[in-house]
């Protein structure tokens, strides 16, 4: 097949531009190198590339005659975690890819080079992404926001699908998981200060425990999920860190607590909010608190991922054929983020982000690290060679 021709042909080339990407990681909005590496690449391929949207992201452009255009979004930045995976080319700092973001790098690249091999097959344009800070939740966001990346747009029309993929620690490699509906997760973060009047440990009357009232207001927040939405509503609220305090025998002033909120639904999503302020102020105010809680919602909260049910389907298809059919896994939503959402919803595209399988199959059923793990070690040769071969067979499917 001249897909899985073309994306044999680069297969070496790919797996060292995959370990020069692993060893020399870089941050969110640190991508410099990465995405410089990532633009030449892409640029040698034959590409019209724009750098520097949203502070590091890469934008490409593939024009092949009249028809729709796809877009394809690849995401570059690495994790603040210290290897641990004692692999040759594993990085010596203390940052890491230790979320895959290294495959889909190289990928994507893979991608680039087979579409244009593959001219003849198909007729459109094609919009490859190379996006900054997915890791934090707003890379997606600034690249969008960017004038720079409408002028793009401009240039390459609006997408009429929007792809994307991520490599998987329950898969073994060769194989793909596909998930409908609703996939990833609102990811809202919340600072929450509750206050109280400072004392003496010994004179507690005296005082208003702010540590107290902080440790109410976690029990009942546990209550939202499970007395205030319909049971079987996929939402979490966890109370991720809590600080007060400075000695034994003093009741602070303060007490702050750290959230994060995940959902689906916008619907449930403003619920979620509305019932983590509402208790929060009323248990404050039940304990004589000298005003309620401040309650700061990240206005840069990341939006829920929906897999567009037709065009889940018809990948589906179009990847058990490539691969067979024991090949294409059924995979469940998460409560994880991922901003690739917003590709979709700013043009009211059809969106779909696969996983790629990137267990070796012998391991299958042992302990596998789970991703952002800094033992995290994908098979990379059979990882890429799927991830290129599926892009590939996708884009030329949607644009035959």
């Amino acid at each position: 097949m001249e897909i899985t021709s073309a994306a044999e042909r680069h297969l070496s080339s790919l797996v060292e531009l995959y370990r020069q990407f692993h060893a020399n990681p870089e941050l969110s909005y640190q991508e410099v190198k990465t995405a410089a590496r990532f633009a030449e690449e892409v640029r040698k391929a034959g590409w019209e590339v724009t750098e520097a949207i949203g502070r590091t992201g890469v934008a490409a452009i593939l024009k092949n005659g009249t028809g729709p255009t796809l877009l394809v979004r690849i995401d570059m930045d690495a994790l603040p975690v210290k290897e641990e995976t004692g692999l040759p080319y594993a990085a010596t700092g203390e940052v890491m890819h230790a979320c895959g973001h290294d495959i889909h790098l190289a990928a994507g690249i893979g991608l680039a080079r087979s579409l244009v091999e593959l001219k003849v097959r198909w007729t459109g344009t094609v919009l490859l992404i190379g996006q900054p800070a997915e890791e934090v939740g707003t890379g997606s966001k600034r690249m969008i926001e960017d004038p720079a990346f409408d002028a793009v747009v401009k240039r390459s029309a609006a997408p009429s699908w929007c792809l994307s993929i991520h490599d998987s620690n329950e898969f073994p490699a060769g194989s793909v998981g596909i998930c409908p509906g609703w996939a990833t997760a609102n990811v809202d973060t919340i600072d929450l200060t509750v206050f109280g009047k400072g004392g003496h440990g010994a004179r507690p009357e005296q005082a208003v425990d702010p540590i107290v009232i902080a440790s109410e207001i976690v029990m009942a927040l546990q209550t939202i999920v499970s007395r205030k939405l319909k049971p079987g509503t996929p939402a979490v609220v966890t109370v991720g860190s809590i600080h007060a305090g400075t000695k034994h025998n003093i009741i602070p002033a303060e007490a702050r607590l750290q959230l994060t909120v995940r959902s689906y639904e916008d619907a449930v999503r403003e619920r979620l909010l509305v019932e983590i302020r509402r208790l929060s102020e009323n248990i404050a105010a039940a304990h004589g608190s000298p005003k309620p809680p401040e309650m700061k919602i990240d206005p840069e909260y990341c939006p829920a991922g929906y897999h567009d049910p037709a065009l889940a389907e018809r990948m589906s298809g179009v990847f058990r054929r490539l691969l067979g059919a024991d090949r294409v896994k059924s995979a469940g939503p998460v409560m994880g983020g991922e901003d690739f959402g917003r590709f979709g919803r700013r043009f009211g595209a059809p969106s779909l982000q696969y996983w790629v399988g990137a267990v070796d199959p012998a391991r299958m059923g042992g302990e596998i690290p789970p991703l952002h793990s800094s033992r995290w070690a994908p098979a990379a040769e059979p990882a890429l060679r799927t991830a290129v071969v599926t892009l590939t067979a996708a884009a030329l499917d949607l644009l035959r």
